[in-house]
């Protein structure tokens, strides 16, 4: 199976994600739900969009063109899926078999649904795929592993994996820039970044820096059509929860009613929370900024006008030529010995 192949057979999946029908998704969807209740319908077909986006032939092309895709002596490449968002796993899956080696998925227990019919649909284009994919409950003897996980997990995979080559990432967060002069269309597109997934997801934004004196209330009013996030009933016990903490406590938030918004020098809001800090001028913003480098997954503010972010809205469509953590996991497969 050589890269040429293995580049059709991917693209054959783009289009059968494409022209799933509505009996196919809902059975789908109805599976997923039962193992995980926040893999709504709607954050499914987010989640299958962005698939369906690395999956288009020229994005394909276009990203593998960057790399000399040389066929190797394929290798045993574990990876331990995380399962905070649907199939959030799939572009590891994707580098490694595009990169010719044999995948050894451990799934998140939140994700098997989903990504079982990622790798059925595999086998069912292309049966060579059979031979290229296990799923396994231990990644005990693989070549290299790719891993994600919370900053403790993380602790045990570099321990427990110190002699094996690897990638790991750890806890990670999104941030938005404003600058208080954004229109409500511009804000109302910030809400995409916040509210998808229910926030769970390390390109969702948890954090905005914001200029002294900025209107919190024009802001909250251009969330209003996100308001149905509260009638999930596990985001609505979040919301109860984080809200009588801050009432017992007496730390000052605004309320939209499905959304705190608290000040606080922290990256990682709880769900249903949105932390903010200000910011005196730009070499201000830019340090504080830097200071969480480490921590941020991802960058947002209106038109993208901040350096190196994105545009408000698309945080949770990445090009398939955007790594976690920027980490370049195309190359670290390509030059494993």
């Amino acid at each position: 199976m050589n890269i040429k192949n293995r580049v059709h057979s991917f693209c054959q999946l783009g289009e059968k994600i494409n022209n799933l029908t509505t009996d196919e998704k809902q059975q789908l969807f109805f599976r997923t739900a039962n193992e995980n209740p926040w893999f709504t319908p709607d954050n499914i077909e987010l989640s299958l969009l962005g698939i369906s986006k690395f999956l288009a032939r020229e994005a394909l092309e276009t990203w593998l063109a960057g790399y000399q895709m040389k066929e190797t002596s394929p290798k045993k490449i574990g990876v331990a899926m995380a399962g905070n968002i649907p199939m959030v796993g799939f572009h590891d899956l994707l580098c490694v078999l595009l990169s010719g080696h044999h995948l050894a998925a451990k799934l998140s227990s939140n994700d098997t649904v989903l990504m079982q019919f990622i790798i059925q649909a595999l086998v069912e284009i292309d049966s060579a795929f059979s031979n290229l994919i296990s799923v396994e409950e231990r990644l005990n003897s693989v070549d290299a592993l790719i891993a994600t996980g919370s900053d403790n997990t993380s602790r045990y995979f570099e321990y427990y994996f110190r002699n094996t080559p690897h990638i790991i990432r750890k806890n990670r967060t999104s941030c938005a820039v404003l600058i208080g002069e954004e229109s409500v269309s511009e804000l109302a597109e910030l809400g995409k970044d916040i509210f998808s997934y229910f926030g769970l997801g390390c390109r969702n934004v948890s954090k905005i820096f914001v200029p002294e004196k900025f209107d919190f209330v024009l802001m909250i009013e251009s969330w209003k059509d996100y308001q149905p996030v509260i009638r999930h009933h596990k985001y609505a016990n979040n919301y109860d929860y984080q809200k009588s903490i801050f009432l017992i406590n007496k730390i000052p938030f605004y309320d939209s009613g499905f959304l705190l918004i608290t000040e606080n020098p922290n990256m990682v809001s709880p769900i249903s929370v949105l932390y903010y800090e200000t910011y005196t001028d730009q070499n201000d913003l830019k340090a504080k900024v830097q200071a969480q480098h480490d921590k941020i997954q991802c960058m947002v503010s209106a038109q993208g006008w901040f350096e190196n972010s994105v545009a408000f809205g698309e945080a949770q469509l990445p090009d398939v030529s955007q790594y976690a953590d920027g980490v370049d996991t195309m190359n670290f497969l390509q030059h494993l010995q």
